[in-house]
């Protein structure tokens, strides 16, 4: 491999962990290199990128180089994102869901105790999922981790806030209700 072929290489590394645009001479220091080669070697990865058609660009856009996927590339990577972050919630994440809503902030075994079967993993997955997250600590023995609904939870549901939630007591009474409706019958 040539200096040229590693420095590009390099950058394109660099480029890649980067989240945010980054500066031409940032680059250049860390690759050691002069920042008008920086400029060149990112100009010629960028139309590497174009003439193979890639599903990556690099753009130089609020003051420094960044990669970014390729416009023709957005249909499928817009269905991939809405597929990963919005696929149906399983009736046991609903139901832990709805617990922590309710009652937050709410430990593990509060919420494993109120279901009555073991809750870990579709807390993990909810946290996963940005639905829920670590909110502090109980005071008490062992300093359990306490759980609360984040702001995407909020925007999923279409809330303003948590006081927007329904109110849990005319919940209860029709599934009482519908139990002594079915009592009924038998």
């Amino acid at each position: 491999m040539s200096e040229r072929e590693d420095l590009l290489r390099d950058l394109e590394a660099l480029l890649f962990v980067s989240d945010e645009p980054v500066a031409s001479i940032v680059l250049a220091q860390a690759l050691d290199v002069d920042r008008r080669d920086v400029d060149g070697l990112c100009e010629e990865l960028a139309r590497s990128y174009e003439q193979e058609n890639a599903g990556v660009v690099l753009r130089n856009v609020a003051g420094g180089w960044r990669l970014s996927t390729s416009p023709d590339a957005a249909p499928a990577v817009e269905r991939y994102v809405l597929a990963s972050r919005h696929t149906r919630l399983t009736k046991a994440a609903l139901e832990t869901l709805a617990i922590i809503a309710y009652k937050q902030p709410a430990t593990r075994h509060q919420v494993s105790a109120i279901r009555g079967v073991n809750s870990d993993g579709v807390l993990r997955a909810l946290v996963d999922r940005g639905l829920v997250a670590e909110v502090g600590r109980e005071e008490g023995p062992g300093r359990p981790m306490l759980y609360g609904t984040t702001p995407e939870f909020l925007e999923r549901l279409g809330l303003p806030s948590l006081s927007a939630l329904p109110p849990l007591a005319p919940l209860l009474g029709r599934i009482d209700e519908a139990d002594a409706g079915a009592t009924d019958v038998e």
